[in-house]
């Protein structure tokens, strides 16, 4: 109003009419944002950076994954000097003082009591204070002490891999990096790792304004820590982001229970055992089968895990765990064990050292990822150390590899899925048990050593082998080929094979009509340009399984149709 009353008696202001404009506001408070324009502090940013890109260049530290050396590089080969002085209530307040006397301005590391200027005490600190990223920015050595020096310092600078967000690889890794090394004379790291965004079910980015953020204590009170710790990182590679939802976490709920559950069963028949278990942490080499496969097994998972860790690749490290203990251990280590457990054979080496000690294993090499699981069950099992979390992590030892029993106990777990695989195609009831003929002309003998794990496994009785099968091979049979030989399986009375094509020639036709309805979608060019990413690569991933389903039923016919053949 002042200026326009100034205008307008100077006889400068023609006319006066309404101006709609856009006017900022603050996305928190909704207030009018005005901009006013006052002295700032900044920092020449030139001479910092380049010595922070050389150490990244020259290899003194490494990033991971190597693709964002080059957002890197963009950032200091593009930087601007940086505008550090912030008009907020909180944070570390600038470094500069003003006379009152004679507007003196003062830089000091230490509070000044009077002027160099004039000797004046009449001194006044700025009131603007650091911008955030530039506290955070001396975290690797302000924390241990710096300016002064201190054990800790010493000890702890630099230190070696420091893990963070790739969205913040400027605004914090790369001030870190440039502050280290002009404050202490060295890279503050050898190795920067950094990880993906937590994204929605959806892909999309979480965030409080779209309110699609999943509290983590809401969901650890749903599925635990340990699961939702497992969740968030199994089979993830660095700098990749990932989609958070409730598959995942119901799985790693899952994966929690069945450690949970294998490792009461161990301990149960582990008490009472006595001269059984002597030596079981550390154990011989087996002589059983069994036992040499999945110490076999356990040994080179040891070496893969470390591999793994060695290429920062913790996510594949923890999914070849997870298959380890779950498809190895828990389904056929343990399923084979209670077997040899009932048969309470004195002649036979028992399993129960080798389950307590691979259980031991797998809990010390999978406590990174489920401390709070693990440790329960370590303290219930434990030998040594008082605490799962200073354990030595398992190293791989050679003399336990055994090519020959992982190819022996291999070709049973196969013959093993494929009566399952039949009975399952075919709708076979579980508790119902079928006659099977297995020819394996070279692993003759390993079958039928191995012929209580098959006939139990895979629900046989009876189970012959080759030349006793004596015309147990009808025409209503069914011939599975494995790598090593063939299984048959004799159908007569357990299908109606009439009904049975019926059924797949029906489900077929359907499966047909689907994956039509499905290919003219992915066909539409109207689609695929509107569609979200997610949802085209969803819909390409149904195409892909019917295919399969198609695929599975369509042999199952043509094996029905050879049977009929026969039967003809």
């Amino acid at each position: 109003r002042i200026i326009v009353a100034q205008l307008e008696e100077d006889g400068l202001l023609e006319h006066i009419e309404p101006y709609r404009h856009s006017v900022g506001h603050c996305d928190r408070c909704d207030n009018v944002v005005e901009p006013i324009i006052t002295n700032q502090w900044y920092v020449k940013m030139e001479p910092l950076a380049k010595p922070a890109r050389d150490a990244v260049a020259s290899g003194e530290t490494r990033i991971i994954p190597e693709r964002f050396a080059r957002v890197y590089f963009n950032w200091m080969d593009n930087i601007r000097d940086w505008c550090i002085s912030r008009q907020l209530w909180w944070g570390h307040r600038i470094p500069v003082w003003y006379c009152d006397d004679c507007d003196e301005v003062i830089v000091e590391l230490d509070d000044p009591t009077i002027c160099d200027a004039c000797g004046s005490s009449a001194l006044r600190q700025d009131e603007d204070v650091l911008d955030t990223w530039f506290s955070s920015g001396l975290w690797t050595h302000s924390t241990l002490g710096w300016p002064n020096d201190s054990e800790d310092l010493d000890y702890f600078y630099p230190t070696s891999v420091m893990e963070t967000g790739y969205d913040i690889i400027f605004f914090w890794v790369a001030r870190m990096m440039m502050m280290g090394i002009e404050n202490m004379g060295a890279s503050p790291f050898h190795t920067v790792y950094l990880h993906g965004l937590v994204l929605d079910p959806e892909g999309v980015k979480m965030s409080k304004t779209r309110g699609n953020v999943l509290d983590p204590l809401q969901l650890i009170d749903i599925y635990g820590a340990d699961a939702l710790r497992f969740a968030l990182t199994i089979g993830n590679s660095p700098g990749n982001d990932q989609r958070l939802n409730e598959q995942k976490l119901e799985a790693s709920r899952n994966f929690a229970n069945k450690l949970w559950n294998a490792a009461r069963f161990v301990m149960g028949n582990l008490e009472g055992a006595g001269a059984a278990l002597d030596g079981w942490h550390s154990p011989d080499l087996p002589t059983h089968r069994q036992d040499r496969w999945i110490m076999s097994r356990l040994n080179r998972l040891t070496e893969q895990v470390e591999q793994f860790m060695q290429d920062y690749q913790f996510g594949e490290a923890q999914r070849a765990i997870h298959d380890f203990f779950w498809h190895e251990y828990a389904d056929w280590y343990i399923e084979m064990a209670k077997i040899r457990l009932r048969s309470d054979g004195d002649d036979e080496e028992s399993p129960l050292p080798y389950l307590a000690y691979v259980l031991e294993r797998v809990l010390r090499m999978l406590h990174p990822f489920m401390p709070f699981v693990t440790e329960e069950i370590w303290q219930a099992l434990k030998d040594a150390p008082d605490a799962l979390i200073v354990a030595e992590y398992p190293d791989a030892n050679a003399d336990f590899y055994d090519e020959e029993a992982e190819d022996d106990i291999s070709l049973v777990m196969e013959t093993v899925r494929s009566i399952r695989n039949l009975r399952a195609e075919f709708r076979i009831q579980q508790h119902q048990r079928i006659e099977a003929v297995l020819d394996l002309p070279q692993d003759g003998a390993v079958a039928e050593a191995e012929a209580d794990v098959i006939k139990m496994l895979a629900r046989v009785e009876p189970l012959k082998f080759g030349a006793e099968s004596n015309g147990a091979i009808s025409n209503d049979s069914v011939s599975l080929v494995l790598s090593k030989g063939v299984v048959t399986i004799p159908l007569g009375g357990l299908v109606d094979l009439d009904k049975e094509r019926e059924r797949l020639r029906s489900e077929i036709a359907d499966i047909e009509l689907n994956r039509d309805r499905l290919a003219v979608r992915l066909s539409d060019e109207r689609f695929l340009s509107r569609a979200p990413d997610e949802v085209v690569e969803r819909e390409r991933e149904r195409l892909e399984s019917i295919e399969e389903r198609k695929g599975r039923a369509e042999d199952i016919l043509a094996r029905l149709g050879w049977v009929g053949r026969a039967r003809a």
